[in-house]
């Protein structure tokens, strides 16, 4: 069995900038460890005799068609904003 240290995790998260409680970072480390292994298992399989793909041969691709299309009702939309003013989304000013 693969392992991860507590130690491994939270310098992970750090990365990703999340912030884990003790309990998480167990939780996490449980489940990264079964990935791990998961990995393992993968890399033992001979794919000596299996072609390179770049994507799946027996699924053909349907294209939509690329057209504009009216939103049904824009203020369900300005609804979904995390903060907005009036019937417009409110975002911080990126430009001096």
């Amino acid at each position: 069995m693969s392992s991860i240290s507590p130690e491994e995790v939270a310098k992970i998260a750090k990365l990703a900038r999340l912030k884990l409680s003790q309990d998480e970072i167990a939780l996490y480390q449980g489940q990264m460890s079964r990935i791990l292994d998961s990995m393992a298992k993968i890399r033992q399989l001979d794919t000596s005799n299996v072609p390179p793909t770049a994507s799946v041969p027996w699924i053909e691709p349907s294209p939509r068609e690329d057209a504009p299309a009216p939103f049904a009702d824009a203020s369900d939309l300005v609804e979904l904003a995390p903060e907005r003013e009036g019937s417009y989304f409110k975002v911080r000013k990126v430009i001096e």
